[in-house]
C-alpha cells in the first residue's frame, strides 16, 4: 500500500539537524521567556502551597492529554522533592476520584488553552469544596485562567514543531515553572539531602546518608577475634573461619588491643621461624584504624580507601575501646555503598 506520507529524503542530514538545533533554541528561548513573566503571580502560588503544607495539606495536580504527562511529571518531582503529592487524572476525576480532594489540599490544573472540557467540568465541584486552584496555562484570559485561585502564565510565543501545532515548547514551558515551584518549595521548607535520601532510599545518595556502620557489621559469632595470649596458629584458624582476611586482638573485656591480618600474616611468616610458637600480640598491628556503630557506612568506604585497608577490613568499637563489629569491604559493596 502506497504511504499517504511524503517524506523528505533522509539523506537531507543538513536540514535534519538545522530542524534540532530550532528545535532546542525554541524551547531554550521559551523557558527564559518565563522569567520576566515571575513576579506576584508565581509568589501567590508559592505562598499558597507553602501554607496548605503547613496544613498537612497535598497538591494535586491534574491535566489532559501532553498537559497530564507533564503533570505527571511535576506532581513526581514534588514528592521527590518532600512536597506531598499525587496527579489525578480529571477525567476520571467526576467518576469518582474527586472523593481524594479535600477542602485542606491545592490543585494545580494545567491547560495550554485553559479550556480543556475534562477540567472545567470539575471546576465547579472544586470551587463547592473550597479547594485552592493554581492554573498554569497559555492563555491568561481563559475560562480556567479566570476561575482559578492563582494563574501562572505559561505561554509561549511559538511550538517548537514546523506547524506550530505540536505541544513542544509550551509543554517545556510547563514543565519547568513546576520544577521552579519544587525548588522553591524545597528551599522554603528547609529540604536538605538527608531529606532527600529518605525519600530515595533505593538510591545511591540514599544509601550513603542512610546506611550505617551498624547495618552492615558483622557481630557475635560471625565477629573474628582472639586473646592476647593466643599463638599465630590460633589466630589464623580464627580468620579462616570467619573468612573477614583478618581478627581483632582482644583483652579479657574484650577491650581492642590490635589486629592481625593476612598482611602481618606474610610478614610473620618471613621474619619468625618458630610460626607455631609465635605470639599474635608479638606480630599483629597494634594501630589498626577504626570505626563507631552509629557512623555512616560511607564513612567507613571512606577510611578503608584512604588507608588502603582493602581486605583486611575496618573494626567497629563502642566508647570504652571493645570491639563490638567488625565491616568488610564486601559488605560496602553488597550495599552499594563502596
Amino acid at each position: 500500500m502506497q504511504s499517504l506520507l511524503h517524506p523528505r529524503s533522509i539523506a537531507d542530514t543538513a536540514r535534519t539537524l538545522k530542524l534540532a538545533q530550532e528545535t532546542f533554541e525554541i524551547e531554550a528561548e521559551a523557558v527564559l521567556g518565563l522569567r520576566d513573566k515571575l513576579g506576584v503571580s508565581f509568589i501567590a502560588a508559592h505562598k499558597l502551597l507553602f501554607e496548605v503544607l503547613a496544613n498537612n495539606g497535598r497538591v494535586v495536580v491534574t491535566g489532559m492529554g501532553k498537559s497530564g504527562h507533564i503533570g505527571g511529571k511535576i506532581a513526581s518531582t514534588l514528592a521527590s522533592t518532600g512536597t506531598p503529592a499525587f496527579f489525578m487524572h480529571p477525567g476520571e476525576a467526576s467518576h469518582g476520584d474527586l472523593g481524594m480532594i479535600t477542602k485542606d489540599d491545592v490543585v494545580i490544573a494545567i491547560s495550554n488553552s485553559g479550556e480543556s472540557d475534562e477540567i472545567l467540568k470539575i471546576l465547579p465541584q472544586l470551587k463547592r469544596r473550597g479547594t485552592p486552584i493554581v492554573a498554569i496555562t497559555g492563555k491568561p484570559r481563559s475560562t480556567l485562567a479566570l476561575a482559578a485561585t492563582v494563574h501562572l502564565d505559561a505561554g509561549v510565543e511559538r511550538e517548537a514543531c514546523p506547524l506550530n501545532l505540536a505541544p513542544t515548547a509550551s509543554t517545556t514551558a510547563t514543565l519547568a515553572l513546576g520544577d521552579a515551584l519544587a525548588v522553591t518549595l524545597l528551599d522554603a521548607r528547609g529540604f536538605g539531602e538527608t531529606d532527600y535520601a529518605m525519600h530515595h532510599p533505593g538510591g545511591s545518595l540514599g544509601r550513603r546518608l542512610l546506611v550505617h556502620v551498624s547495618d552492615v557489621m558483622v557481630t557475635g559469632e560471625r565477629l573474628p577475634k582472639v586473646p592476647s595470649d593466643a599463638l599465630l596458629p590460633q589466630a589464623f584458624m580464627e580468620m579462616s573461619r570467619k573468612g573477614l582476611g583478618m581478627t581483632a586482638v582482644v583483652d579479657a573485656d574484650d577491650k581492642l588491643l590490635g589486629v592481625f591480618s593476612d598482611g602481618d600474616l606474610r610478614r610473620a611468616l618471613e621474619t619468625h621461624d618458630n610460626f607455631r610458637e609465635t605470639r599474635v600480640v608479638d606480630v599483629m598491628t597494634k594501630t589498626p584504624k577504626t570505626i563507631t556503630a552509629d557512623k555512616l557506612a560511607a564513612e567507613a568506604a571512606e577510611l578503608i580507601e584512604r588507608h588502603k585497608i582493602g581486605s583486611s577490613g575496618l573494626l567497629v568499637v563502642d566508647a570504652a575501646g571493645k570491639i563490638v563489629g567488625a565491616i568488610h569491604v564486601l559488605d560496602l559493596m553488597r550495599m552499594g555503598v563502596l
